[in-house]
């Protein structure tokens, strides 16, 4: 469930507001955040008293009911967190401005999907109120009801497709099936027959419906007793004060029935709630008014396996209809009556009402109803914005400018300590609490030795990054297992974990191009041991990306070494290997090594090919250049730009390509591969395909947005399905810089061989 949902925000009242729009949102928010645990869910309430409530942590920002300028900033607020969705629960009267149109201002600014559940469904709205709704259901992906009335209605009054619209139930607590006696010695009704009533007292409740029914009630049934649960609402309590609850409690005493009434004034909490409406041998819901579309409280009664009688609002008439409850007029007493003491003498007729409820009630259990909302969230971010649909402005190769932007190091700079490159960062600030590791490092002293060959930054500079970096993994080496660590945390602590083979293999490709290429011979005199110490403990390396990592760092390793009879052994075994492993899963629709792909992809290709030129293999080079040919195709989208597999899924062998979330490292390998490839075989196309990988850095990809910052220099950590992800972590970076840099390298090879950059 929301695999690809991050951060999720619930805009509505919240708890402890005393609402039904507060608990709902609360359970909502809750469950949710219960049932996925990896995503970031915030609560954004409306606060409608100036000395506020005490929210719980959940509570990440406060709207302030009538200040319009608290609804702007709550814009801002979630734009500025990149939440992935917002899901708005609407009723007209908890927002601010005529008919709550303040919330429009809000929605108008955000840039994510939103989900709005409506509370209320008019068949008759004013014109305001039709102009509020109409907007908010344009501003919205999808529309949530909980009944077939709201969708015919929002079909005939809003017009709206009923494709928008989802009919989803109101959710319920999970209460177990037991006898109504249980709880009730602990609310001293214990002999009684309970009827119940619960939620905000206000008059159309119609609860003195019931009152002057009950002396009729009482005379055939001394023992019923009616419990009213629930604190007066807020709003009329702040306007009238407890005129209606007196009103009732007068009531009580005029029908002499005041020892068979219990006001139970106060808002309970969700475990009371739950013990009270299973102590309830008959519910009822006594509205006045038709156009309610949904009952809160209808719904946990139901759900409960009550025995419900109500009169027949539009929830209602739907829910109960076809004999699962009672429906009685509205402001009939004498038919409330006959339906009450039906029941109350036919316990095999409750009996079975209540059973048949609570079976049914199970599709409205919190996680049941989650699981539908969390498939619309999913849903909503591929619907506003669909690959398909993306407006990207494209131009064919040849027409795009070949100029490549300038080389800057600012924000590598940034990331770079006494110590090493840190791993991540927030925005382009570095992130001292995830520490370093020796992959980033290892990728960091590859940039530095080529931005050396390249010769075109301040030798200075390049020197004091080298150093670092290669300090770094020399600190890395752990001699008493001989594996490299990859971990350190900024307190410098190793972690303690599993040696990793891609680390180590990444370590063994830093360092022998650091042998091969550097001209410095301080860091080859002490490379060479380690280098060796390090291959000679790669040999039962199973992980075909760590292979292709240290046939990388041998071939880098014989540029300077080619004689050393004990590297290019090790390069026989490991490109067999490699081999083999393709030979053992490919075929003629799935050319590729493994039954998926993964990360890092273009290495594996790319260390075939190239050690099958470097052995005089002909078959391993034609067979690592078919597997490239093969994966930059997969690619490559109908549009023509690059595409890399998404992070979010698994590309399996007949499964579906995931989209999102795109990762830099792909854009690299890529770019990396298919220039080794136009060096060994002359063939033209592959320039042009490392060209186009690299301009997925610059904004040709599928959102048309570019990943790279000339301002800062660093690049963003992925792009997802709607948005780009705004870290410039250190992965990312040296992604673009590495690619900036070899695709820089091959511009200035083909210009000394006077070759044209465009045919």
């Amino acid at each position: 469930m929301a695999n690809n949902i991050k951060k999720i925000a619930f805009i509505g009242n919240y708890l402890p507001r005393h609402c039904g729009i507060a608990t709902f949102t609360t359970d909502l928010c809750e469950t949710f955040a219960a049932q996925n645990p990896s995503v970031q869910v915030f609560a954004i309430p409306v606060t409608d008293i100036e000395e506020g409530y005490s929210y719980p942590e959940r509570v990440r920002l406060e709207i302030k009911e009538q200040d319009i300028a608290s609804y702007k900033a709550a814009a801002d607020f979630l734009n500025l967190n990149d939440i992935d969705v917002v899901c708005v629960q609407h009723e007209f009267g908890i927002f601010g401005g005529d008919a709550g149109g303040y919330i429009l201002a809000l929605l108008r600014q955000l840039k994510m999907p939103i989900v709005t559940t409506l509370h209320t469904v008019l068949q008759n709205p004013s014109a305001r109120q039709r102009r509020v709704m109409d907007e908010l259901i344009a501003l919205s992906e999808y529309v949530v009801v909980m009944t077939q009335k709201a969708v015919d209605i929002l079909q005939e009054v809003n017009k709206i497709h009923g494709s928008k619209i989802q009919l989803i139930p109101h959710g319920i607590p999970d209460v177990p099936f037991i006898d109504p006696n249980f709880y009730k010695d602990q609310y001293g009704v214990e002999g009684k027959t309970a009827l119940l009533t619960f939620g905000l007292l206000a008059p159309h409740k119609g609860i003195e419906i019931v009152l002057r029914t009950l002396p009729q009630v009482i005379k055939e049934y001394p023992n019923v007793v009616y419990i009213i649960v629930g604190a007066t609402h807020p709003h009329l309590l702040r306007h009238e004060g407890e005129a209606y609850r007196i009103f009732l409690q007068r009531l009580c005493d005029d029908l002499k029935i005041s020892g068979n009434v219990i006001f139970h004034d106060r808002f309970v909490s969700p475990e009371e709630l739950k013990e009270l409406l299973v102590l309830a041998d008959i519910y009822i819901t006594p509205y006045h008014e038709e156009a309610q579309v949904v009952s809160g409280t209808l719904s946990y009664s139901f759900g409960a396996g009550n025995a419900v009688i109500s009169t027949p609002y539009w929830h209602a008439a739907e829910l109960l209809s076809d004999g699962k409850g009672i429906i009685v007029p509205f402001n009939d007493s004498n038919a409330m009556g006959e339906a009450i003491m039906r029941l109350i003498g036919n316990e095999s007729e409750r009996n079975a009402m209540r059973k048949n409820a609570y079976l049914l009630g199970r599709e409205m259990t919190w996680p049941n109803v989650l699981f539908k909302y969390a498939s619309i969230f999913e849903e909503s971010r591929i619907r506003r914005y669909p690959p398909s649909k993306m407006k990207i402005k494209m131009y064919p190769l040849e027409q795009q400018i070949h100029v490549l932007p300038d080389i800057k190091l600012d924000h590598l700079v940034r990331m770079t300590d006494s110590i090493g490159v840190f791993q991540h960062a927030t925005f382009n600030v570095p992130n001292f609490s995830e520490g370093y590791c020796t992959d980033d490092n290892a990728r960091a002293l590859i940039l530095a030795v080529l931005l050396e060959n390249l010769g075109i930054i301040n030798p200075l500079k390049i020197n004091d990054l080298a150093s670092c970096y290669l300090g770094f993994i020399n600190y890395a080496w752990d001699p008493s297992i001989g594996r490299f660590r990859n971990f350190l945390t900024f307190q410098r602590n190793w972690k303690k974990e599993m040696p990793s083979e891609d680390c180590h293999g990444r370590a063994l490709w830093a360092i022998g191009t650091c042998i091969g290429r550097s001209k410095n011979e301080g860091y080859v005199q002490m490379l060479v041991e380690l280098f060796e110490k390090a291959l000679a403990s790669s040999a039962s390396f199973t992980s075909p990306r760590a292979w292709a990592f240290i046939l990388l760092g041998i071939h880098e390793y014989l540029q300077r070494f080619h004689g050393d009879r004990l590297a290019r052994n090790c390069m026989q075994t490991l490109v067999a290997r490699l081999h083999d492993l393709y030979k053992a899963n490919s075929d003629a629709e799935w050319r590729w090594f493994e039954s998926s792909l993964t990360y890092c992809d273009a290495k594996l290709p790319h260390a075939l090919f190239l050690s099958g030129h470097d052995l005089g293999n002909e078959e391993m080079l034609k067979t690592g250049i078919e597997a490239l040919s093969w994966l930059v195709k997969i690619q490559t989208s109908t549009r023509g730009q690059f595409q890399p597999v998404g992070s979010d899924g698994e590309y399996r062998r007949g499964g579906v390509k995931p989209i999102f979330d795109q990762q830099p490292i792909e854009a690299y390998a890529t770019v990396s591969a298919c220039l080794e490839a136009y060096r060994i075989t002359k063939d033209r196309t592959w320039y042009e395909k490392a060209l186009n990988a690299f301009q997925w850095f610059l904004g040709r990809n599928d959102l048309g947005i570019p990943l790279y910052s000339p301002v800062t220099g660093g690049c963003c950590d992925g792009l997802h399905i709607n948005r780009v992800n705004l870290n410039q972590g250190a992965e990312s970076t040296l992604s673009f810089l590495l690619s900036l840099t070899e695709m820089t390298q091959m511009e200035n090879i083909l210009e000394s061989l006077k070759e044209p950059l465009e045919e």
